[in-house]
C-alpha cells in the first residue's frame, strides 16, 4: 500500500511530497554526485507522477541525459533528474529517517572512495552497468 511523505530542504523553503510503496534506497558514487553532495547521493525510490516540489528550485544539466536540483534559497540538494523521461530521484536527506527506506542498489559502486564502503546486502552496478541503465546510447560518462 502507497504512503505519501513529505519532506523539506535545509531552511524549509523547497517542501516535497511523493508516493512511496516499500520505500527503497538507491545510493550513487560518480564523480558528479560526489561533487554535487559532497560524498554518496543517496535518493529514495517514489511511485510514478507522485513527486511534488514546491518553492524556490534551481537545476544545472549536469549531462546530456541528467540534471540536478537544488533549492534556490539555501543551496540543498533536492533530486537527481533524467532529462528523458522527466523523472526526479528525491535525495532521501529531504525526510527524516531517509523515508523509512531500506538501501537496495548502489550506482558506480567501482568509483566508491576507499575511505568507506556501504554494508549490506544489495545490488551493486559498476560503471559500465549502470551507464548501461542510464545512457544506453552513450558512451563513458565524464
Amino acid at each position: 500500500m502507497a504512503e505519501q511523505i513529505t519532506g523539506q530542504c535545509l531552511c524549509g523553503a523547497v517542501q516535497v511530497t511523493a508516493a512511496v510503496d516499500s520505500p527503497r534506497l538507491r545510493a550513487c558514487h560518480c564523480d558528479m554526485c560526489r561533487r554535487h553532495t559532497s560524498g554518496i547521493f543517496f535518493s529514495i525510490e517514489t511511485l510514478p507522477d507522485s513527486v511534488t516540489v514546491t518553492g524556490p528550485t534551481q537545476s544545472f544539466q549536469s549531462s546530456d541525459w541528467a540534471e540536478r536540483g537544488f533549492c534556490g534559497a539555501c543551496g540543498s540538494t533536492l533530486w537527481y533528474g533524467t532529462t528523458g523521461d522527466g523523472s526526479r530521484h528525491l535525495a532521501a536527506g529531504l525526510f527524516d529517517n531517509a523515508g523509512n527506506g531500506t538501501l537496495k542498489i548502489e550506482f558506480f559502486a567501482d568509483k566508491c572512495p576507499q575511505g568507506y564502503a556501504l554494508a549490506g546486502n544489495h545490488k551493486k552496478l559498476m560503471t559500465k552497468e549502470t551507464i548501461a541503465l542510464f545512457a544506453p546510447t552513450e558512451g563513458d560518462a565524464k
